[in-house]
Protein backbone atom coordinates (compact mmCIF):
# COMPACT_ATOMS: atom_id res chain seq x y z
CA UNK A 1 0.00 0.00 0.00
CA UNK A 2 1.51 3.66 -0.76
CA UNK A 3 0.67 5.88 1.71
CA UNK A 4 2.77 9.01 0.23
CA UNK A 5 1.12 12.16 0.66
CA UNK A 6 -0.56 13.94 -2.69
CA UNK A 7 0.29 17.64 -3.38
CA UNK A 8 -2.48 18.60 -4.93
CA UNK A 9 -2.64 22.00 -6.91
CA UNK A 10 -4.66 24.25 -4.45
CA UNK A 11 -1.46 23.28 -1.97
CA UNK A 12 1.01 25.20 -4.87
CA UNK A 13 -0.80 27.30 -6.66
CA UNK A 14 -0.93 31.33 -6.28
CA UNK A 15 -4.12 32.73 -5.52
CA UNK A 16 -3.27 36.39 -6.75
CA UNK A 17 -3.64 36.77 -10.69
CA UNK A 18 -4.83 39.24 -13.32
CA UNK A 19 -7.94 38.78 -14.68
CA UNK A 20 -8.57 41.31 -17.80
CA UNK A 21 -10.82 41.99 -20.32
CA UNK A 22 -10.61 41.15 -24.15
CA UNK A 23 -11.60 44.14 -25.47
CA UNK A 24 -8.53 45.87 -22.92
CA UNK A 25 -6.06 47.13 -24.99
CA UNK A 26 -2.69 45.95 -24.29
CA UNK A 27 -1.51 49.16 -22.59
CA UNK A 28 -4.68 49.36 -20.65
CA UNK A 29 -3.97 45.65 -19.39
CA UNK A 30 -0.72 46.27 -18.80
CA UNK A 31 -1.24 49.18 -16.58
CA UNK A 32 -4.45 47.78 -14.42
CA UNK A 33 -1.65 44.45 -13.46
CA UNK A 34 -1.22 44.37 -9.57
CA UNK A 35 0.74 41.41 -9.05
CA UNK A 36 4.36 42.28 -10.18
CA UNK A 37 5.39 38.63 -10.53
CA UNK A 38 2.71 37.91 -13.27
CA UNK A 39 4.04 36.07 -16.18
CA UNK A 40 0.47 36.23 -18.31
CA UNK A 41 -2.85 37.70 -17.89
CA UNK A 42 -5.89 35.68 -17.40
CA UNK A 43 -8.59 36.77 -19.77
CA UNK A 44 -12.27 37.06 -18.54
CA UNK A 45 -15.51 35.07 -20.17
CA UNK A 46 -17.70 36.91 -22.51
CA UNK A 47 -20.88 35.51 -21.31
CA UNK A 48 -21.58 32.37 -19.65
CA UNK A 49 -21.12 29.84 -22.40
CA UNK A 50 -17.38 31.49 -23.16
CA UNK A 51 -14.16 30.00 -22.56
CA UNK A 52 -11.10 31.74 -20.19
CA UNK A 53 -8.40 33.51 -22.58
CA UNK A 54 -4.80 33.80 -21.82
CA UNK A 55 -2.00 36.09 -22.79
CA UNK A 56 1.57 35.36 -21.80
CA UNK A 57 3.90 38.45 -21.36
CA UNK A 58 6.02 36.62 -24.14
CA UNK A 59 2.57 37.43 -26.48
CA UNK A 60 2.95 40.78 -26.25
CA UNK A 61 6.39 40.78 -26.38
CA UNK A 62 6.91 38.49 -29.71
CA UNK A 63 2.96 40.25 -31.15
CA UNK A 64 3.29 43.38 -30.20
CA UNK A 65 6.88 44.65 -28.58
CA UNK A 66 8.92 42.95 -31.79
CA UNK A 67 6.76 43.97 -34.44
CA UNK A 68 6.61 47.59 -33.40
CA UNK A 69 2.82 48.01 -32.86
CA UNK A 70 1.64 50.11 -30.66
CA UNK A 71 0.07 48.96 -27.51
CA UNK A 72 -2.95 51.39 -26.98
CA UNK A 73 -4.14 50.04 -30.77
CA UNK A 74 -3.35 46.29 -30.08
CA UNK A 75 -7.00 44.60 -28.17
CA UNK A 76 -6.17 41.85 -25.59
CA UNK A 77 -8.43 39.19 -27.81
CA UNK A 78 -5.63 40.12 -31.14
CA UNK A 79 -3.55 38.23 -29.24
CA UNK A 80 -4.65 35.93 -26.50
CA UNK A 81 -4.25 31.95 -26.50
CA UNK A 82 -8.58 30.90 -26.26
CA UNK A 83 -9.85 28.46 -25.00
CA UNK A 84 -6.80 27.42 -22.74
CA UNK A 85 -6.58 24.57 -20.47
CA UNK A 86 -7.65 24.57 -16.88
CA UNK A 87 -7.15 22.53 -14.00
CA UNK A 88 -9.04 21.51 -10.91
CA UNK A 89 -7.21 22.97 -7.27
CA UNK A 90 -7.94 19.08 -6.46
CA UNK A 91 -5.67 17.27 -9.24
CA UNK A 92 -2.53 15.92 -7.73
CA UNK A 93 0.41 17.49 -9.30
CA UNK A 94 1.95 15.09 -10.74
CA UNK A 95 -0.56 14.55 -13.48
CA UNK A 96 -1.04 18.32 -13.98
CA UNK A 97 3.37 18.19 -14.55
CA UNK A 98 2.38 15.14 -17.26
CA UNK A 99 -0.67 17.20 -18.57
CA UNK A 100 1.88 20.40 -18.90
CA UNK A 101 4.45 17.86 -20.34
CA UNK A 102 1.97 16.45 -22.95
CA UNK A 103 0.24 19.79 -24.08
CA UNK A 104 3.45 21.76 -23.82
CA UNK A 105 1.86 24.20 -21.60
CA UNK A 106 4.14 26.35 -18.58
CA UNK A 107 0.97 28.00 -16.61
CA UNK A 108 -2.83 27.06 -16.35
CA UNK A 109 -5.93 28.65 -14.74
CA UNK A 110 -6.89 26.71 -11.82
CA UNK A 111 -10.95 27.21 -12.14
CA UNK A 112 -13.21 25.03 -9.41
CA UNK A 113 -16.50 23.08 -10.48
CA UNK A 114 -18.49 25.54 -10.52
CA UNK A 115 -16.42 27.51 -13.26
CA UNK A 116 -14.53 29.71 -11.30
CA UNK A 117 -10.76 31.01 -11.54
CA UNK A 118 -9.89 30.50 -7.97
CA UNK A 119 -6.07 30.67 -9.21
CA UNK A 120 -3.16 29.78 -11.34
CA UNK A 121 -0.54 26.78 -11.36
CA UNK A 122 3.26 26.97 -13.25
CA UNK A 123 5.60 24.22 -13.58
CA UNK A 124 8.03 26.25 -11.13
CA UNK A 125 4.92 26.06 -8.30
CA UNK A 126 4.82 22.78 -8.98
CA UNK A 127 8.55 22.12 -8.71
CA UNK A 128 9.14 24.84 -5.83
CA UNK A 129 6.54 24.63 -3.70
CA UNK A 130 5.33 21.03 -3.96
CA UNK A 131 8.77 18.76 -4.45
CA UNK A 132 10.09 21.28 -1.54
CA UNK A 133 7.08 20.36 0.50
CA UNK A 134 7.13 16.70 -0.17
CA UNK A 135 10.85 16.62 0.85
Amino acid sequence: MNNKQITRIRDVMKTHFDLVDGMDTVKSALQTMIHVETKCLLVKKRHENDEYGMVMLSDIAREVLAKDRAPERVNIYEIMSKPVLTVSPEMDIRYCARLFARFDLSRAPVVEQHGEIVGIVSFTDMVLKGLKKSN
